[in-house]
Parts: structure tokens; sequence; C-alpha cells
């Protein structure tokens, strides 16, 4: 089997095995601790710019299924296991994992020992690096990754967003509760309208809105506060998305004219966003937060939601926290007050935010999963009964 390289650009080298597309890619190294998933992952807009390691040993041991896609393609710069199952179990599946990722033209790579690059990200941080297929000089390798550009300011929402406003009507076919279409049979004469941005959305989150009664259009990453008020909407969603929340400005200015207007819900590069036009700041995180296992506190209830989450940047709290708050803190924005409503329990960065004085609110996490737990999922519930009471 063709031999191939990863080189990060403070000089460590792995040896592996060419796996997917030949060719070379170049892209900021994460790791993603799901066990499962890697379909979901391959797809999500927000790995954009990105080369994924995951740090389960075993890829690809139930195949690949269309249903499963969470975008119209693969984003991932690059990828890389430990080792990729050539055999699949799974009557859903359509290809291998190698298949797909030939297909969709992601360069890959297997054969390294995925714990010990885990840890070296864990200690000298996520960085730029290089898979090759092609030229297996190391210092040549090395000089790729270091010239290969960072995702820090980059505007990437611009390249995995939608051309053109759609309708999305596609729930996700899960038996939904009265409580979901307020106790009418159908729930269509009560759907609430739901502008949805897309800086890199995923498809379950729209199955989501419509599973809890939404009608929703889905609007372009650089569309205006005013393009939005024309479509007379009952409430705004925030996508998740890829890179630098600072990167999209024009995304900041139009929430910084619709908050305290309308309800507002976003998650991710959403979240960041949000508070961003709150006032607050975003910094970015040493390794990230990868994964579909991340503890996250409530502090409202105190309750722990286990959480998948895919984002390179956090909200900075004004006052670091070293440990769970006792009590939500508050801090005074150019809106009125805000409520620090989650924290991380792995490193007590902040993981939500709601205004105090307005219908807005936003979680750092993914509550629609896909791959991951559905800890959170009531966050959509949530959102509905904020538009229910706004028109009240």
């Amino acid at each position: 089997m063709k031999k191939a390289l990863l080189a990060l650009a403070d000089g460590t080298v792995f040896e592996g095995r060419a796996l997917g597309y030949e060719g070379e890619a170049a892209g900021e190294v994460v790791f993603n601790t799901a066990m499962t998933g890697y379909q979901e992952v391959l797809t999500d807009p927000s790995y954009k710019g990105q080369i994924i390691t995951m740090t389960c040993p075993h890829i690809g041991n139930y195949g690949v299924t269309p249903e499963d896609m969470e975008s119209r393609r693969s984003w991932a710069e690059g990828f890389v296991v430990l080792e990729a199952s050539r055999l699949i179990s799974n009557w859903r599946s359509k290809q291998t994992i190698q298949e797909m990722l030939t297909e969709a033209q992601v360069v890959a790579i297997e054969g390294i020992d995925t714990r010990a690059l885990t840890r070296h990200l864990r200690e000298h941080g996520s960085q730029q690096g290089v898979i090759t297929h092609v030229d297996l000089d190391r210092d040549r390798a090395i000089g790729r990754a270091k010239q290969a550009p960072s995702i820090i300011g980059r505007d990437l929402a611009t390249e995995v967003t939608c051309a053109c406003p759609y309708e999305w009507t596609t729930g996700s076919g899960e038996w939904i509760p009265e409580a979901s279409t307020n106790g009418r049979d159908d729930g269509r004469s009560t759907r609430r309208r739901v502008v949805a941005y897309d800086f890199g959305i995923k498809h379950n989150i729209l199955r989501r809105l419509v599973d809890v009664g939404c009608q929703v259009t889905v609007v372009p990453a650089g569309t205006t506060a005013a393009e939005v008020e024309a479509l007379r909407p009952d409430g705004i969603f925030l996508s998740n998305g890829p890179g630098d929340p600072e990167g999209v400005p024009y995304a900041v200015k139009a929430m910084e004219e619709l908050i305290g207007r309308y309800p507002i819900f976003g998650i991710c590069l959403g979240h960041q966003i949000l508070c961003l036009a709150l006032g607050l700041k975003t910094y970015k995180l040493k390794f990230g937060h990868h994964g579909a296992n991340h503890p996250v506190m409530d502090l409202r209830s105190r309750k722990v939601e286990i959480t998948s989450q895919n984002h390179n940047f956090a909200v900075q709290s004004p006052a670091p926290l070293r440990e769970v708050p006792k009590v939500p803190p508050v801090i005074e924005t150019r809106y009125g007050k805000l409520s620090l409503t989650h924290v991380s329990l792995n490193d007590y960065s902040i993981e939500g935010m709601a205004c105090m004085d307005h219908p807005v609110f936003s979680v750092q996490y993914h509550p629609e999963a896909a791959p991951g737990p559905h800890d959170a999922a009531y966050l959509f519930e949530e959102f509905v009964r904020l538009m229910e009471k706004q028109h009240a």
C-alpha cells in the first residue's frame, strides 16, 4: 500500500498509509473524540478548513449511508484514522469509508498512532498540517504545513453557505409530542415562521426546527437585517459554521440591528456571533472542542448535559471562570443584562447565554446532535415558546 505523511507546522511528522483521494491537503489539524458518526462529521460544514483526526481506532465499520449526510458534500480538508475498515456490517450502507473519501476527493491517511497525535495536539495545541501522498520529503512537507493559511480571521462561512434563500420542509420522521404542535392535530395552523441563517447549517438542525412546528426559510450568511425583516419572521435562528466569528463582521452587524426586535436562537458559530453583537469578545481555544461526549452544566437547573461539539473559538468571560459558578453570572451589555447559562465541565468555558431583557439565547454546542446525544434537544422547544410568548 502507498505510503503517506502527516506533517505538522511545529516539525512533527507521522508516517502512515495513503487513504481516500490521492493527492495533498492542508488545514488545521484537530481531533474528534466521537466513537461513531464519522459520516456526519465529514459532511458537517463546520469542519471546512480542518484536517480531522478520529480518536476512535476503528473507523468505517458500519459503512456510509446517503441518508446520513449532514450537507450536500464533504467539507473536511483531510481525514486521519488509525484503521479504516474495508469490511462493513450495516444493511443501510451503500459505500465503504474508503469509497466515500475517494468520491468526495478527501485526502486521508491511516496507520498512524492517533493517540500519540491527539496527545501532541493537547499539549502543543491545534496547528496547521499537511497530508501528502505525492511528495514524501519530510522537510518540504513541514515547510508546506508552516505556509498553510490559518483559520484566524478568515471568512469561511461564505465558502459553505447557500447561494440563495430556500424553504426547508422535511422533519426527522420521529414522533412529535402534542406540545410541539400546540395541541393542534397537524400543527400547521400555528407554525411559526423562522428565518435560519446558513453559516454552514446541518440538515438535522433544519429537521429539528420543522419537528417543533416551524416554517423554515434558509438564507445566505450575508443576508442583511432589512432583507430578514422583509420576510416577516416570527423568529431568527443562527446556525453553526466554520472558522473565526470575527471573520464574519457582516453577520455581527445584522444581529446588532435585529436583537430586541425578534426572538433569536443561536448555536455554535451563531452563539459566538450573537455574543459579539452584544459586546462580548471571543478567543481561540488551545485545541478546540470536537466530539460527542462533552459535559456541560446548565447553571439554572444544575443539570449536566452530554453534548456534541465542534468549535475552535469560544466566548470570553469578562471574569475568567476557574470553577462552576454557584449562580449564573450576570453581565451588563449594550442591550441590557445577559446571563451566562451553561459552562463546560472540562475547562469552564462559556457554553450558553440568555439575554434577560430580550428573547435572545444561544449555546455553544449542538443540540441537534447528528452525531451525538439528544440531551439538549429541548432547546428547540424553548425557541418555539419564546416565539409564542412574543405573539401572545
